[in-house]
């Protein structure tokens, strides 16, 4: 049926590509029809060899990769899709691919939503256990120093999977921001706050990113809609502090005091005592913004 011969057969038998048998099933021919496909990519065996013993260590609950994967060789890089997933077979490496499609509407999901008579199109169908494994794969990524955009290709996976995913959507408009690439910075941010309006972290990093332009009243808008969600997030009062003194305005005084209760022992902390006092010494700022020491707490 696959025109193999014996003596390649007897050969891959004795690599235990698979066991001898006197007769064979269908499992056996959709491994000899894979391992068949690698030799017509002259692919090696003992890169055949290290390809199984890699996947068989790294996927839990696969006996035969061969005939419980998709292996694929094109352009001399050995891939298998598993569990809706594309990973590098020797390295193990996760892969992306969103065909047009995909990207067609992962674009559209990132954009602002455009007025319309139209009926709204219907929700996507969530995946959110597969879009946090996604989420946490870009956290992870981050934190090891791994390429920023094989953290974005994450993310942007993650959000692809559930439009929903606060998280992956905040983090993506976090590495717009510290690009500086505002609006879709901007557009991450609100998306998120679309799929939670109570997501306090989106709008304490719309206050960060309006503060950066320079438009004061937005930020201080946006960092106390952050405290009206959430009372204690005290990076909100630092933030609004400093802007409020940098604006020579009493109303930074409270925005020290709510810190330091939440805050009073980190180096941020100690921060807000010498701004502090320096406020009680006087009611301007000399020198207005430039008289600022220290930056705004990040998210």
């Amino acid at each position: 049926m696959l025109s193999i011969s014996e003596r390649q057969l007897r050969s891959w038998e004795r690599q235990q590509f698979f066991s001898p048998e006197a007769s064979f099933d269908f499992n056996d021919l959709i491994a000899l029809r894979t391992l068949l496909k690698l030799k017509q990519n002259r692919v090696a065996t003992a890169r055949i060899r290290r390809v199984l013993v890699s996947l068989r260590k790294r996927l839990d609950g696969v006996g035969n990769p061969l005939t419980e994967t998709r292996i694929v060789c094109e352009g001399g890089k050995i891939t298998v899709q598993v569990d809706g997933s594309t990973m590098e077979a020797i390295s193990g490496q996760l892969l992306f691919d969103f065909d047009d499609a995909g990207l067609r509407e992962l674009k559209n999901m990132l954009s602002f939503p455009q007025k319309s008579k139209a009926a709204p199109p219907s929700e996507p169908v969530r995946n959110t256990k597969e879009s946090e494994f996604w989420f946490q794969k870009g956290l992870e990524l981050e934190r090891t120093g791994a390429p920023i955009e094989e953290a974005v290709k994450a993310y942007l996976h993650a959000v692809f999977l559930d439009p929903h995913s606060t998280g992956a959507l905040a983090n993506l408009g976090t590495i717009h921001f510290h690009r500086r690439a505002w609006e879709d910075a901007e557009k991450c941010y609100r998306k998120a706050l679309e799929a939670d309006p109570h997501y306090a972290l989106a709008h304490f990093n719309l206050g960060n990113l309006y503060d950066e332009k320079g438009d004061r009243e937005k930020a201080i808008a946006h960092y106390q809609d952050a405290l009206r969600l959430d009372p204690t997030y005290a990076d909100a009062h630092y933030n609004l502090a400093l802007l409020h003194q940098s604006m020579g305005q009493m109303k930074a005084l409270k925005h020290w005091k709510a810190y330091l209760k939440l805050d009073s022992s980190s180096s941020w902390a100690n921060i807000a005592r010498e701004q502090m006092e320096k406020l009680r010494q006087s009611t301007v700022v000399e020198g207005g913004k430039n008289s600022q020491a220290y930056v705004n707490k990040p998210s």
